[in-house]
């Protein structure tokens, strides 16, 4: 089975104003709401492809109930920890001449809350696969997911992080299955500017040589590199199409990475439909649908 965990869901309250100004009343063109963050997004594909996953997390209040009932109407599994005081966050979404966001912080997670989810992940065993994706709330501790990964580092189990900064750079140490830095987050934790594909695999080298199994970069237009466990590199162009959406897209391809490896045991195949997924995501409003899915895998296939 597969699990994701998000710390910190979201609504997101997506707006479209058409020419958005500072300091004066605007008026939205259109509105709608999404429910997410990064490894609920995951979850999202996943099921689009065909795949099982199991969301765990936190939830709180209203909102909390709101993203947890979505999710369930969309046939996907949960498995939420409600916290008994707080709201999960709202995120507001200005889409106008350019993307503005303004994120929530969330609700306040207590040790207790903390270790029912260590509970949780203690039934996890061999051949699971386990994805920690986004940031963690200012109520936990900045190590994290080293410490989820030190609870279960006896276990057969792969694990994907999805994570920026130090948050990714102590869970080296316990080999991930899977990380997934963008060209920027790879320039961050390398100290260098990246300018040259050469660049990019030797940043994504060293980072295999501190613990990471394999290393996925998403580098937006200009693609996404893989550098696999067995030493192999792997380039692919990003397809062409009209970007409307970032929110979601690298949670995406981290979705179709994980689904095509899962179902072929093929890395270059496992990276061709993490570009596709992401892809998608990117072309769409939201996260994609199966169909847009296999509509750019045609059209990167062609």
């Amino acid at each position: 089975m597969i699990y994701t965990v998000t710390f910190n869901p979201a609504v997101d309250y997506v707006v479209h104003v058409q020419d958005f100004r500072e300091g004066r009343v605007n008026r939205t063109a259109s509105e709608e709401i999404q429910f997410g963050g990064k490894g609920i997004n995951v979850s999202g594909i996943l099921k689009n492809l065909g795949l099982e996953s199991i969301a765990l997390g936190f939830v709180a209040g209203f909102t909390g109930q709101a993203v947890e009932k979505a999710l369930v109407d969309a046939g996907i599994k949960t498995d939420f920890i409600h916290l008994p005081d707080g709201l999960t966050r709202i995120n507001v979404k200005i889409k106008g001449q350019i993307e503005t966001e303004i994120n929530g912080q969330g609700p306040s997670i207590s040790c207790q809350m903390l270790d029912r989810l260590y509970q949780k992940l203690e039934q996890l065993c061999g051949g699971d696969v386990l994805v920690l994706a986004g940031s963690i709330p200012a109520s936990l501790p900045g190590d994290m997911y080293e410490q989820i990964l030190a609870r279960l580092q006896e276990k057969e189990m792969d694990v994907a992080v999805d994570a920026t900064g130090s948050l990714l750079q102590n869970v080296l140490k316990y080999r991930p299955f899977l990380i997934k830095p963008n060209h920027f987050e790879l320039e961050e934790i390398c100290g260098k500017k990246i300018k040259t594909q050469e660049d990019v695999c030797s940043c994504a080298r060293m980072l295999q040589q501190q613990g990471a199994r394999n290393v996925l970069v998403s580098m937006a237009a200009d693609g996404a590199f893989l550098l696999d466990e067995n030493g192999g590199t792997h380039r692919l162009a990003a397809p062409q199409g009209q970007v409307k959406n970032s929110v979601g897209a690298g949670d995406s391809m981290v979705a179709g990475f994980l689904a095509g490896w899962l179902k072929e045991r093929d890395y270059g195949k496992a990276l061709r439909l993490g570009v596709a997924c992401g892809s998608a995501t990117a072309f769409s409003e939201r996260l994609a649908t199966r169909e847009e899915i296999e509509t750019v895998l045609k059209a990167m296939n062609g």
